[in-house]
């Protein structure tokens, strides 16, 4: 598996892009949009399966303006630097970017077969609200706490799209998820996966504070199977 780091361009400066590249060479495309925590040992973790399983992995440092190659520890101090970080991301701003880095991943020569979208948390706002505004083969949305809010969006969406929450999230209420439930019921191009026990992040395996093995293990199948569909590696 070969890895690097590109740079994308923006208008107000340039950012990295980690970019992983399935053993064959090519493959569709997915950008993966990090959590409040950055390109850290959990993405990196995510990129390089998804990678081995024939992917191209693109993941930008969304908190360059912020801090360039911010990575927080999976502690309850590392999580409370990370969000005190987070106050600072502009939301509007970091939509322009993952933009910007969605056209990069799809101009590379290794990329073939489409492109879709996998964020976590903050990633899975992120990964929402850009599926608002373009196509793509697959839209895979984590627990974003600004998904419930924004759900009445879901009408500027058509691509395929996963969203999946815990229904004990301390974070995202039950009320909140209950409302994305209501926006997307009837849709046939959404999936939604709710379970019920699991709290935030609970995919998160390099954070014991969050991960909940069981439910992990469901989701992430989910997710894969969602793919499979939608992305297929040929």
């Amino acid at each position: 598996m070969q890895t690097r780091l590109d740079q994308v361009t923006a208008h107000d400066g340039s950012f990295d892009v980690h970019v992983w590249l399935p053993p064959g060479g090519s493959g569709p495309g997915i950008l993966l949009i990090h959590e409040i925590y950055g390109v850290g040992p959990y993405i990196t973790k995510v990129a390089e399966e998804l990678a081995a399983r024939g992917y191209v992995v693109a993941a930008p440092d969304l908190f360059w303006r912020l801090q360039r190659g911010w990575v927080g520890e999976h502690t309850p101090e590392g999580t409370a630097a990370s969000i005190e970080l987070a106050r600072g991301f502009e939301v509007a701003q970091g939509v322009a970017d993952c933009a910007l880095t969605l056209g990069h991943l799809r101009r590379l020569p290794e990329v073939t077969g489409g492109a879709g979208v996998l964020g976590f948390c903050l990633g899975g706002s992120l990964s929402f609200m850009l599926a608002t505004q373009t196509e793509l083969d697959a839209v895979l949305s984590f627990y974003g706490s600004a998904v419930p809010d924004a759900a009445g969006l879901v009408e500027r969406i058509g691509s395929p799209l996963l969203l999946v929450f815990g229904g004990s999230d301390p974070f995202i209420s039950r009320e909140q998820v209950a409302k994305v439930e209501q926006a997307v019921a009837g849709r046939p191009n959404v999936r939604l996966h709710v379970d019920e026990e699991a709290g935030h992040a609970f995919l998160n395996s390099e954070a014991p504070m969050f991960h909940q093995p069981e439910a992990a293990d469901r989701a992430w199948r989910i997710a894969l199977d969602f793919l499979g569909e939608h992305l297929p590696v040929r």
